[in-house]
């Protein structure tokens, strides 16, 4: 799949929350200590539609951060600098499932970091929101178009929006 391919929009479908109970069940054997596993992101949302991803965010005790990412990569996970920060690591993994290539981005942290729950306030309001759902779509489809498969670029288009929403919540 080449870069433009990664950030075309596609329509919600219903498979990614089936998808996410697969990994879940996965990640809860590879880190048996995880305090919550949820999904978060684009395809967590009924109706919203994105690149679809299933991204899951994993909460640990602090003392089973690094100890997780180690367990991660063993267990097929991608580590990426790229997305990842003092308190939040970034994975991603490619599989075949039903003949067609998925992708999964594990956003790993830790009790006391504010990324686990600024991620489930963003999925909860799209959730329940109608009209920021919405005009969430429609800034995804821009950044879709205007990014030219570039992340980098995609993710600052959207990351105002997003973090608007956390600040208004807060």
């Amino acid at each position: 799949m080449n870069d433009i391919e990664k950030y075309k929009f596609k329509p919600y479908d219903p498979k990614f929350k089936k998808l996410f109970v697969v990994e879940k069940r996965r990640i809860k054997k590879i880190l048996p200590y995880a305090i919550s596993i949820e999904h978060f992101g684009s395809t967590s949302v009924p109706g919203l539609g994105g690149k679809g991803i299933v991204d899951i965010i994993i909460l640990v005790p602090q003392k089973y951060f690094q100890s997780s990412r180690k367990k991660l990569v063993e267990n097929g996970y991608r580590f990426s600098e790229v997305g990842s920060h003092e308190e939040r690591l970034f994975f991603d993994k490619n599989y075949k499932y039903r003949g067609k290539t998925r992708r999964v981005h594990i956003h790993l942290t830790f009790e006391g970091s504010n990324h686990f729950e600024d991620a489930l306030v963003v999925r909860e309001i799209l959730k329940s929101d109608l009209k920021v759902r919405r005009d969430y779509v429609k800034l995804k489809k821009q950044a879709s178009k205007l990014c030219k498969g570039d992340g980098k670029f995609y993710r600052s288009y959207k990351n105002p929006f997003l973090s608007g929403l956390v600040k208004g919540k807060k």
